[in-house]
């Protein structure tokens, strides 16, 4: 009999794409998978293909030793409560402890790299998460997913209508892999029914600055764009001018800090080496996503 592999956040963005993998790439049956979410009504689809859905809600960690019975291995995709310090942390540390009771046999986790040492204001929940795995004293599989190429979907747009991209990271550097390829790769470990404990960087296959991240996209879409450099002062006012709110311009600002003290100029071979593939390149992805790039 196979493992029954669990996936909670089964109904966001990287959840749905990690089960869509374990279905289509690595042949998963539907019956051995579990999708798991605070609205099951959003996961109609997967019951449907024959996929067990459950709630669990990491709010209420009363539904979580319930939800997570029966599961072999369970992926926690670390949620999206960032507005609140310590919210996330709380979470995943009770999902950690509802796992251990609920006889979960291997626990896998998405984190970010090196959050021993990182500057982006999130860091603390994912490096107190990979130490209550850790703690736990369950095998474990830690998946720390470099910045998403998908963040740049976000501002972008509005940069290429001005020709001007406004950024605080110097001449540091980042290598961004796309959210698509992490959802293979953690497919890809949890279909691998290792015993053992591992933690995997995945990363794309090059480390880019800023002015180097700007030619690629205007040079796939088609339309000029300049890295502008500024201060985190004035990075963090233009976002907050933008209407966005303070912890949101908060954590794009640490992320810009984090890239131009170094901590994100990270490249492995760890995507190739859980999935046999190569990691798709920011040009690539450009222009797969011209349209949504030049909207």
């Amino acid at each position: 009999m196979s493992e029954t592999i669990l996936i909670t956040g089964a109904a966001g963005q990287l959840g749905q794409r990690v089960i869509h993998h374990l279905l289509e790439t690595y042949k998963v049956p539907a019956a051995s998978l579990i999708a798991a979410s605070r609205d099951p009504s959003k996961l109609a689809s997967l019951s449907a293909k024959g996929v067990v859905t459950r709630a669990a809600d990491f709010d209420d960690p009363a539904t979580l030793e319930t939800a997570f019975k029966g599961a072999d291995r369970l992926l926690i995709i670390s949620t999206d409560a960032l507005a609140v310090p310590g919210q996330r942390l709380k979470q995943h540390t009770a999902a950690v402890e509802a796992a251990a009771k609920a006889g979960v046999k291997h626990i896998a986790y998405t984190s970010m790299p090196s959050p021993d040492k990182s500057l982006v204001t999130f860091a603390p929940d994912h490096l107190g998460t990979e130490n209550a795995v850790k703690a736990s004293g369950l095998p474990y599989t830690i998946v720390r997913n470099a910045w998403y190429m998908d963040n740049y979907l976000h501002g972008m747009p509005h940069n290429l209508q001005g020709g001007s991209w406004y950024t605080s990271s110097g001449d540091g550097k980042i290598s961004n892999i796309s959210r698509e390829d992490c959802a293979i790769a953690i497919a890809a470990a949890l279909a691998s029914g290792t015993a053992e404990s591992a933690t995997y960087t995945v990363t794309g296959s090059e480390s880019l600055n800023a002015d180097e991240i700007a030619a690629i996209i205007a040079d796939a879409v088609g339309k000029p764009l300049k890295a502008v450099q500024v201060s985190d002062e004035q990075l963090g006012q233009g976002i907050r001018g933008a209407g966005l709110p303070g912890f949101v311009a908060d954590m794009l600002v640490s992320a810009d800090a984090n890239i131009r003290a170094g901590n994100f100029d990270i490249v492995t071979t760890d995507f190739t080496k859980l999935t046999g593939k190569q990691p798709e390149t920011l040009k690539d992805f450009a222009i797969a996503h011209k349209a949504a790039l030049t909207a």
